[in-house]
């Protein structure tokens, strides 16, 4: 899901005095038109998406992909139909923004192979030990073989990416000698995450960051460079 980037240039007037465009230095607020001020907090088209993007979470949980429609989406985000088509063309591209939101970002990578590939699956590990979390992306595994496209693209679009994050982690820790020089970066990739699909229907809540170094050192007995 792409940001929105919203417009933040700043006034020239003179700090301090309430001239229009300025606010005042220190205090957290800032000016508006006309001299008027705005107190910090998620700008409203931030919060707008937000709802948008949890409503149509609310719904998919609730009737599955056929009752996500623009209409039941707007009306239960309390916006209209035009804030949604403004950000999302149709209602394919709004529930793979939707669908994408369920997985949390992966941090920038730091460099180090098993500090990355640690972070990495701490991310999965938690965004699956998420019970909102897990409900709904069961729901979208079993909804997901009545619409191919929708999944394909969901695929392409936010698995493939992360796959290919943590792709990247695997083959530079061949470059710079820390995994062997045949290590297999899909067996690698696979036995990564393959591991956290097996452990997710575990209930003892161990799906945490320690069991994602537990994963990345077992595997790295392997593949370490020797």
């Amino acid at each position: 899901m792409q940001p929105v980037i919203l417009d933040q240039r700043s006034g020239t007037g003179t700090p301090g005095t309430g001239t229009p465009g300025t606010g005042t230095p220190g205090t957290g607020v800032e000016a508006g038109p006309a001299g008027t001020t705005r107190r910090p907090g998620r700008p409203r088209s931030e919060q707008a998406e937000q709802a948008i993007i949890e409503a149509t979470l609310d719904l998919f949980a609730e009737q599955g992909f056929e009752g996500v429609c623009v209409e039941a989406v707007a009306a239960r985000a309390g916006v209209g139909k035009a804030t949604i088509y403004r950000r999302w063309p149709n209602k394919e591209e709004l529930l793979l923004a939707a669908l994408g939101s369920m997985k949390s970002p992966f941090p920038e990578p730091v460099g180090n192979v098993r500090d990355d590939l640690v972070a990495q699956m701490t991310v999965m590990c938690e965004d699956r030990a998420d019970p909102r979390k897990a409900r709904r992306y069961a729901l979208l595994l079993g909804e997901g073989q009545k619409y191919p496209r929708l999944m394909q693209r969901y695929k392409e679009t936010v698995v493939g990416p992360r796959h290919d994050a943590m792709r990247e982690v695997i083959r530079r820790g061949i470059a710079a000698g820390e995994l062997r020089a045949d290590t297999d970066v899909e067996i690698a990739l696979l036995a990564l995450t393959g591991t956290v699909l097996a452990k997710e229907k575990a209930a003892d809540g161990s799906l945490n960051g320690d069991f994602a170094a537990r994963i990345v050192d077992e595997l790295l007995l392997g593949l370490a460079a020797r």
